[in-house]
């Protein structure tokens, strides 16, 4: 099959005018203009007209468990209050209401133009009972030793068996220690003894986890020392990243979410080395009043920042060019195909896959979106991020999919 568009957009090239993909079963095998792709024979060509084409999105961070709770729970006064709030409202949920939600967040990041979508399972038991994904998932299965008498060790090995479920399925799993102040060193540092799986985490997100560490102190602090949580790595002076990196390495392996409370000993410390992948959710960020992200100087200390949507419960959409443009408004001189990039290619290095997702080439699968563009090649990548249609046509592994 061949797929001819007015413009193509690859992400390792300039962009192709009078372009064309050429698909055989899930695989990219040619790119290139369209007598050039057209140079070797092909079954049937089919004529997007009007449109670019581009990579299929990365959501590189996710929590389709609640997507039914879009709305429910307003913005809070502390960060504790709004874990008390969403906690309340997953009891009044069942199996098969986390199950109907995650299907209806699928549907929803398709509509919206991804194709890969990194998710944190908070109840892995599900997988179970799960079809096969529509859209390429890494399920990374959440790790909390919070309130339970489950030994680390225990609790790792069963993830580990959980996981295997997804064998066969587009994508892949990884683990999820949720937190550092859900997740005690050791049942961290379990997660990380398996060197082939991604690892990601939430990290330095609220003010009051900083209080909670550095000060030991705060509206987090009270609520975890309720729960019975250890408190004896709380007012240390250290910040959570501190806290974090000298439990254990962060490497090229942890997809680190949020980031947004950082210090200048913070900043001295990333300096130094420790390299990772950055998750950042910018709306989700605006709706808890979070320190703003430093884009910039973790870009320019060299980190991966790709983009994630967070979940419904503080987000209004599963929408990654709201994110796209959500960060175009906090960095209005970043040019767009930087930003582009955080939400394709930076995503796929994140997964671990820069060499299979997130560009258009040849080897590459073939996860590719189209949406109508009738302007200057030049222009395109400003209509890319600044898109506000749903997709209605999505390639998928080689499958088409519309709306």
């Amino acid at each position: 099959m061949i797929y001819r568009a007015r413009t193509v957009v690859t992400m390792d090239r300039p962009v192709i005018d009078g372009g064309a993909v050429a698909v055989t079963g899930e695989r990219i095998v040619r790119v290139g203009g369209f007598a050039e792709v057209c140079a070797a024979r092909a079954d049937e060509i089919t004529d997007l007209g009007d449109v670019v084409l581009l990579p299929g999105l990365i959501n590189a961070h996710c929590h389709l468990d609640f997507t039914s709770l879009r709305g429910q729970i307003p913005p809070q006064r502390s960060f504790a209050n709004w874990i008390r709030s969403i906690n309340a409202k997953r009891r009044e949920l069942s199996d098969d209401d986390f199950l109907a939600a995650i299907a209806e967040g699928f549907a929803e990041a398709r509509k919206w133009g991804t194709t890969t979508i990194a998710n944190i399972e908070s109840l892995p038991h599900l997988l179970a009972r799960m079809e096969d994904p529509p859209l390429r998932a890494w399920w990374f299965l959440e790790l909390i030793d919070v309130r339970t008498d489950a030994p680390p060790e225990e609790l790792v090995e069963k993830a580990l068996s959980l996981g295997k479920i997804t064998d066969g399925w587009p994508g892949g799993f990884g683990l999820s220690p949720h937190a550092p102040y859900t997740a005690s060193p050791r049942l961290s540092q379990l997660a990380a003894t398996n060197s082939t799986l991604r690892l990601t985490m939430h990290l330095a997100e609220s003010r009051e986890e900083m209080d909670m560490f550095r000060d030991g102190r705060g509206s987090l602090f009270d609520l975890l020392q309720s729960l019975g949580r250890p408190m004896d790595d709380c007012g240390q002076g250290r910040t959570p990243l501190a806290t974090m990196l000298a439990r254990q390495p962060l490497d090229e392996r942890w997809i680190i979410v949020h980031l947004n409370e950082l210090t200048e000993e913070d900043f001295a410390l990333l300096a130094r080395g420790p390299r990772f992948h950055i998750a950042h959710c910018p709306r989700s960020g605006r709706y808890f009043a979070h320190s703003p992200f430093a884009l910039a100087r973790l870009r320019a200390l060299g980190f991966n920042i790709c983009l994630g949507t967070d979940s419904l419960a503080s987000n209004s959409s599963l929408n990654l060019f709201s994110e796209m443009r959500a960060v175009r408004a906090a960095n209005p001189a970043m040019r767009a195909q930087d930003i582009l990039e955080m939400a394709t290619s930076n995503g796929a290095r994140a997964l671990n896959c820069a060499a299979s997702l997130g560009q258009v080439a040849p080897g590459f699968a073939a996860d590719l979106i189209a949406l109508p563009f009738t302007g200057r090649a030049e222009d395109v990548f400003e209509h890319i991020i600044n898109w506000r249609e749903p997709i209605v046509w999505h390639l998928a592994g080689g499958i088409l999919r519309t709306l």
